[in-house]
């Protein structure tokens, strides 16, 4: 049973014991690739869908924005001479592919989703409204967010911040595809790269971390939204999801801080 009221407010969900209430898990296109070099491994993704239906039965409101990587790179393209705004355009129409699947895949599990797309495309997808989320959301349903913001220059950790503002998450959870959260280093290029458990939205942009883009970051840091940064392995959604402390957690500097 949902936890929040029925009443659409812009304040979001209130405490439901144990965990959050309502979180937005952000997965790369990669995380969706297994052991494959590009593409869907439907054994991948049935394995996260099974994830996130244990979250919606435990008593949380999950929402999904999904990156497109595995199909298709819209800064790759970008830098190789294509025109920027088309190579995002094409970007957000590989995300869709991925929600697609994702939904599908949630499905054949028993949930009840909607994808809804920030671009057009109505024989496929609801378009993206704000009280409509929600209202998913209260009721139960699993809300994937495809297309980014809409918007060429903005990148799918953009649209994960504005999407978790928007609907009123607690935390966005940050699934990590071979990685257990942040380094001050690349852990795969260097051994020597030290694992940070904690720090601020502000330490990650000035340290140039990698934890999700500087946009992304500032709006969460502007408006207090906890980051929850581990690794995509088993389980680990559900734990986040219930609030225990796996990976790096990301959050705003308090006066005690200094």
């Amino acid at each position: 049973m949902s936890a929040t009221s029925s009443r659409e407010a812009d304040t979001g969900p209130g405490p439901a014991g144990p965990g959050f209430a309502r979180v937005l898990l952000k997965l790369s296109g990669e995380s969706l690739m297994g052991d494959r070099d590009y593409g869907v491994d439907p054994r991948t993704v049935e394995t996260i869908a099974s994830e996130v239906v244990e979250v919606g039965r435990a008593g949380t409101e999950i929402a999904i924005v999904v990156g497109g990587g595995n199909f298709y790179r819209g800064l790759k393209a970008a830098a190789e001479g294509m025109d920027r705004a088309t190579a995002d355009y094409a970007g957000m129409l590989a995300t869709l592919l991925n929600a697609l699947a994702l939904q599908d895949a949630l499905e054949r599990l028993g949930a009840q989703t909607r994808v809804q797309s920030a671009v057009t495309v109505s024989e496929v997808a609801e378009p993206y409204i704000r009280r409509r989320a929600i209202r998913h959301l209260e009721k139960g349903r699993v809300v994937i967010f495809a297309a980014g913001t809409g918007n060429p220059f903005f990148t799918t950790d953009t649209a994960a911040a504005l999407r978790a503002l928007e609907i009123g998450a607690e935390a966005i959870l940050m699934a990590k595809h071979g990685v257990n959260g942040v380094y001050d280093g690349d852990p795969h290029a260097d051994p020597g790269a030290r694992f940070l458990p904690e720090l601020t939205h502000l330490q990650a942009i000035e340290r140039g971390l990698r934890v999700m883009d500087t946009t992304a970051l500032s709006l969460c840091m502007d408006n207090g939204v906890e980051i929850h940064v581990f690794e995509l392995a088993d389980g680990n959604i559900a734990r986040a999801a219930r609030g225990e402390r796996i990976g790096t957690l990301v959050t705003t500097a308090t006066d005690d801080d200094g």
